[in-house]
């Protein structure tokens, strides 16, 4: 985890700089700019510290190893559905519920349908037909 701690701390400390840098740069009067940076940066420190705490309590990755080997860290990593359908009518399911905020919220719950139905059909894909577990 020492590499995803150094790149989130690196991103809050980049958003930090930047927010200092607009703040000084607008006068300190336009509020959101230098806020929403600060927000960001915070949230990069916060997902660096998260990932420090847990880090502490877990023994060390492959990853981490200087003199690690690749076979280290080889094996299953989960199981994948290469040619599966779902995601891009979740992904549908998504476009149209931002689209319903901004264009009317009946699209939005046409959207929040689709969506509720494509994830159960993704989440349970493996459960019928002939790779019924």
């Amino acid at each position: 985890m020492k590499t995803e701690i150094k790149f989130f701390g690196i991103i809050g400390v980049f958003f930090a700089c930047v927010a200092l840098l607009y703040g000084f740069w607008t006068g300190w009067v336009e509020p959101v700019g230098w806020v929403a940076l600060s927000l960001c940066a915070g949230l990069g420190f916060m997902i660096a510290f998260f990932l420090w705490n847990v880090g502490r309590k877990l023994p060390l990755r492959p990853d981490d190893d200087e003199d690690g080997e690749i076979d280290q860290i080889a094996g299953a990593y989960g199981a994948f559905s290469p040619f599966s359908w779902w995601p891009l009518w979740l992904a549908l399911s998504g476009a149209l519920i931002f689209l319903g905020v901004a264009a009317g919220m009946w699209i939005s719950a046409f959207g929040l349908i689709l969506g509720v139905w494509a994830l159960c059909g993704w989440v349970f894909e493996y459960y019928s037909g002939e790779h019924a577990h």
